[in-house]
């Protein structure tokens, strides 16, 4: 049952820039600076497309054990990459989310600076996971849970899925609609794993800095085509002829 709907959030694992630079004989920073237009592109056509959240897996827990020259690099490109432009011209607000105090002094200071001034802003908000993975986030979630009972403040009976939610440093975020992997790859490299309970999913061949606004076109269009249930019979949704809850 076809729509015209456009995904609120959108959810992306930027993949295949390393492979992407290979493939040209070049390092795997020239991929990483590549992405970094592809996010600028994407950005603004979900913008102009009317989608509400974009949220961009940059860098997971995993990747501190990558190279150390690649892991500078990358902290590099955070810092060379939130300009002005990209958020003030689309009027775009900043968040992010991941373990933030493993990032460098100076990349602490510029995400903050780039939250700050952007906070006004109301046509998207673009959500950068930095240092993220899902588990980690479950696992402080369950630390801050656990304190809140120690200290009397909740009884174990009460905790419901409700409770897992609103410890999530995605706490502010809607669930996403749609998440898309680039690259080739057919998982999820613990990527927001609570929140993609009910996500359509879409994984395409293309490397990140190929992906174009055409490719995310494709992939709006096949969620287009889906019908979501949340549990329910196909017969259901269309009685109800609305979005089912949970």
């Amino acid at each position: 049952m076809a729509t015209n709907i456009t995904p609120q959030h959108i959810a992306i694992i930027m993949d295949g820039n390393g492979r992407w630079a290979a493939e040209k004989g070049k390092p795997r920073s020239y991929g990483h600076q590549a992405g970094v237009e592809t996010v600028r592109r994407i950005t603004s056509e979900c913008t102009r497309l009317g989608v509400k959240w974009l949220t961009l897996y940059t860098f997971s827990t995993e990747n501190w054990n990558r190279p150390a020259d690649e892991v500078a690099a990358l902290m590099g490109l955070v810092l060379s990459s939130l300009e002005d432009e990209i958020f003030m011209k689309n009027n775009v607000r900043f968040q992010v989310i991941g373990d933030i105090k493993r990032l460098p002094e100076a990349v602490q200071e510029k995400l903050q600076q780039t939250i700050d001034h952007t906070a006004g802003n109301t046509a998207m908000t673009m959500v950068v996971a930095l240092s993220y993975s899902s588990r980690w986030e479950i696992t402080e979630a369950a630390r801050r849970i656990a304190q809140q009972v120690k200290d009397g403040q909740l009884n174990p009976a009460d905790i419901t899925e409700q409770t897992l939610t609103d410890n999530m440093t995605t706490s502010a975020m809607p669930d996403p609609d749609l998440l898309i992997r680039t690259g080739g790859e057919l998982r999820i490299s613990n990527y927001l794993l609570w929140q993609i309970a009910y996500s359509e999913l879409y994984f395409c061949d293309t490397y990140w800095p190929d992906f174009s606004e055409a490719d995310l076109q494709r992939a709006i269009d096949s969620y287009q085509q889906r019908q979501r249930r949340f549990g329910k019979t196909g017969q259901q949704v269309e009685d109800d002829g609305q979005k089912p809850s949970l």
